[in-house]
């Protein structure tokens, strides 16, 4: 009686080519996906500025000052006959410049007071650490419209006092980065091979720092343009005629009760970015915490 049994060869399949790629842990949280969509909205509408914008910002038509919404001006015109929507266009770079400046200023200066503060421990961590305390002493907003005060309005002195009452954060964040990490085994081995302490400090500490600085950074370009918009609004930053959002707000609270549209939009172009900027800032948190990936 023949067998019946016969063997036939193993096949095996590759979980690699079944499974399917997974997303960035990024664009896994619809809310963070959500902020990238908005701030990508805003720079494409500040970059492409000069081909949207129906007006030049400045341009006065003063037959159709304080003209409601309509299909010519799409949201309206101001007390001077300037169009809304233009100013609103030219706005968004003015905004994000601000918010990319005095982060990028505070952010690099911070860093390296953080880094040199941790590394070195001592006398020279009292002394910068006892000049941190000093700024965060004061309320942000009080000592930056002082310094703005003492500068001069305009919106380069406003740009310089929210960076200097912004860099202690990355100061204390770099610094408590640091002390924890330069006695790891990597760190300890740098120095045993002979590493100069700048080495290790740009070629090891700092990029092991950069997660909580990135995650900061964003937080505050969100916090340094609405900075900016109440220093503005104020007189302590960008004079009109800028087509600044915190002048327009400015400009158009003295006409809220009337025309609304004065106020209403360039405080919803402020509300959407720095919402933008926040949720991106809680998608970052979570993407470089491995204790929250699970959450997404």
């Amino acid at each position: 009686m023949a067998d019946s049994f016969t063997e036939r060869p193993i096949q095996f399949t590759s979980d690699r080519i079944a499974r399917p790629r997974p997303r960035p842990v990024l664009l896994q949280s619809p809310l963070t996906v959500a902020g990238l969509v908005l701030l990508l909205f805003f720079a494409l509408s500040a970059l492409l500025a000069p081909l949207l914008a129906p007006m030049d910002p400045i341009d006065q038509i003063l037959s159709l000052r304080l003209e409601p919404p309509s299909p010519g001006h799409w949201l309206g015109m101001d007390q001077l006959g300037r169009d809304v929507l233009s100013r609103l266009l030219y706005g968004a770079r003015i905004s994000l410049v601000v918010g990319l400046t005095v982060v990028g200023s505070a952010g690099i200066f911070g860093t390296l007071v953080g880094l040199v503060a941790g590394y070195a421990s001592g006398i020279g961590d009292e002394i910068l650490m006892r000049l941190t305390d000093i700024f965060f002493a004061f309320p942000p907003l009080i000592l930056a419209m002082a310094i703005a005060g003492a500068l001069g309005p305009n919106l380069n002195n406003a740009m310089v006092a929210i960076a200097v009452v912004t860099w202690p954060v990355y100061a204390r964040l770099v610094r408590a980065q640091v002390l924890s990490l330069r006695e790891r085994e990597f760190i300890i081995a740098a120095r045993s091979v002979g590493a100069s302490p700048l080495r290790i400090l740009l070629r090891h500490l700092l990029p092991n720092s950069l997660a909580p600085i990135l995650v900061q950074a964003s937080f505050d370009m969100g916090g340094a343009i609405l900075a900016a918009a109440g220093l503005s609004f104020i007189g302590f930053g960008a004079r009109p005629p800028t087509p600044e959002w915190g002048v327009m707000i400015s400009e158009g609270s003295k006409f809220f009760s009337t025309q609304p549209w004065l106020s209403f939009f360039p405080g919803l172009a402020i509300l959407l970015t720095v919402t933008a900027f926040n949720l991106i800032g809680d998608g970052l948190r979570d993407a470089f915490d491995p204790r929250l990936r699970g959450n997404l």
